[in-house]
């Protein structure tokens, strides 16, 4: 299937009449296909990411049955979150994606803060994405032989290129991005099945069905609620993989057909990659060579995945599967960064950012360098923490960025939902919706967002709770101070200053231009 067209197509002149119609004079150069799109947010989900650097978010708080559970109730759930979105996505098919649908459906401080927790998440989920893969690039480099080490400086230096690279590569321009993207998708299918496979038949022992499906851990040091509230603590892990498929909106204006194919994008997203997902998170968690040891790895700041793969597989083999993981996750990193930087050039586009004239200029080749720019200086700004606490605490500042882009994210998806349904039978649907079913499944949607967001602010020792006689700052999960502080300056912004000027997403197509239209 070719991924790069010509944008002569009738489906292309209706995609620049309804973004037209929109508001929006079509700047963005639509080149991708609706796989090109699924394999974005594919790509930015991406199992062989976030099921694995993760990993011991969910080993350390509940166990293995987090694993086993854990993982389907959250796909779920998420399912639900989804399809809610899909529907919206296909009525409002912009770069602006989810601030729109809020100011389109609301107010324009619906607009606003959706916009901010939004961009807020698309920086946080960039930065832990590539953290993570730095883990596994880092491990790989050592399995080479590079010699630049595993500690945490390593680590950070390790992040700080990929960012670089990333970066760079982005701005090169469109076209290599869809490419890029279509191998991905396919290289995070094939890789799965390889990892699969290679735990099945090549680990040295497995553990039992019983031990994978009914083993509980308590490891989350709170001091209340038992197995069962570290569970939910827990969740965490799968809920932080299943962030970033709303990069299918993100991508709207560069997309074909993109009312329908966007929302095809976000729920093919969610369904692949949960069944993907969970038969590899159940071959890793099968394969674990002693249960106390990477518990111990988990505890120490350590990558439990990491070492269950170097010990329940010849060297050879372990090898290999770590350079799979690698290289999917730096595939992850680089389509994070696109689709975060058509946010914040939107975003830019509609005045709603500090330097919002150079954020959202764009290159020879109709690329936001800048907005690119802008999200990668937050993200590397965002895991200055990990190099300055407790060497086994390090995994603290990683696990505090998935909380805020599990949060920020969440709650920008949130707001438009809430909205939608209170519009009800009045909301104009797109060529994809829900029909009758758009209730049911937007409350069932918004519920399931209350939840994780109370949950994923909470620390996960005793030592991060102020109450506790051993508390101290590097335990503490800075994800709710975070989410805080932006809520606070973005809302003493907008009641001293932007309620006055900001009216929500601006028109770039003028009132004469839109009359000859017509």
């Amino acid at each position: 299937m070719s991924t790069v067209e010509e944008p002569t197509t009738p489906q292309g002149d209706a995609d620049e009449q309804r973004l037209r119609a929109m508001g929006y004079e079509p700047t963005l150069e639509r080149s991708l296909s609706g796989f090109s799109n699924f394999a974005i947010s594919f790509s930015i989900v991406s199992i062989l990411t976030g099921g694995l650097a993760s990993y011991q978010i969910g080993l350390l708080n509940g166990g293995p049955i987090t694993m086993a559970w854990g993982w389907p109730l959250v796909s779920v759930m998420v399912l639900f979150v989804g399809l809610a979105m899909a529907e919206l996505a296909s009525a409002y098919p912009t770069a602006g994606g989810l601030y729109w649908w809020a100011s389109k459906l609301g107010k324009p401080a619906h607009g606003w803060f959706t916009g901010w927790f939004n961009l807020v998440g698309q920086v946080a989920v960039t930065a832990a994405i590539v953290y993570g893969s730095a883990i596994f690039v880092t491990a790989v480099l050592d399995v080479l032989g590079l010699g630049v080490g595993t500690d945490r400086t390593a680590i950070f230096v390790v992040f700080t290129v990929l960012l670089l690279l990333h970066a760079g590569l982005n701005i090169i321009g469109p076209q290599i991005s869809a490419r890029v993207n279509m191998v991905s998708a396919w290289w995070h299918v094939a890789g799965v099945a390889i990892f699969v496979l290679v735990l099945a038949f090549f680990a040295h022992d497995h553990q039992s069905f019983k031990f994978v499906f009914t083993k509980t851990v308590d490891q989350s040091g709170v001091g209340f609620g038992g197995v069962g509230f570290s569970f939910l603590l827990g969740l965490l892990h799968a809920q932080y993989t299943f962030t970033g498929y709303d990069a299918s909106a993100h991508m709207s204006e560069e997309t074909k057909n993109a009312s329908t194919a966007v929302a095809k994008g976000i729920i093919n997203t969610i369904l692949v990659s949960a069944v993907f997902g969970y038969v590899l998170i159940l071959a890793v968690t099968f394969a674990i060579p002693s249960l106390d040891e990477a518990l111990k790895v988990s505890g120490d700041g350590g990558y439990p995945v990491i070492y269950i793969l170097q010990n329940s597989l010849d060297k050879g083999l372990s090898d290999l599967l770590l350079i799979i993981a690698a290289v999917a996750q730096l595939f992850c990193g680089y389509a994070s960064i696109t689709a975060a930087s058509r946010m914040a050039y939107a975003f830019s586009r509609d005045k709603a950012v500090p330097g919002s004239r150079f954020w959202s200029t764009l290159t020879a080749r109709r690329v936001p360098a800048a907005a690119v720019g802008l999200v990668v200086v937050f993200a590397w700004i965002l895991l200055i923490p990990s190099l300055l606490v407790a060497a086994d605490k390090s995994s603290v500042a990683y696990a505090a960025a998935t909380s805020i882009a599990v949060i920020g994210l969440y709650i920008s998806y949130a707001i438009p939902i809430w909205l939608r349904l209170k519009h009800g039978k009045d909301f104009e649907t797109g060529d994809w919706s829900l029909g009758s079913r758009y209730r049911v499944i937007g409350g069932i949607a918004i519920a399931w967002i209350v939840l994780i967001c109370v949950l994923f602010v909470i620390p996960t020792s005793d030592a991060g709770l102020p109450w506790q006689d051993d508390f101290t700052w590097s335990s503490v999960n800075y994800a709710p101070v975070t989410v805080v502080v932006v809520l606070g300056a973005v809302g003493i912004w907008w009641m001293l200053s932007a309620r006055k000027w900001f009216t929500g997403p601006l028109h770039t197509v003028s009132e004469i231009e839109e009359e000859l239209d017509a």
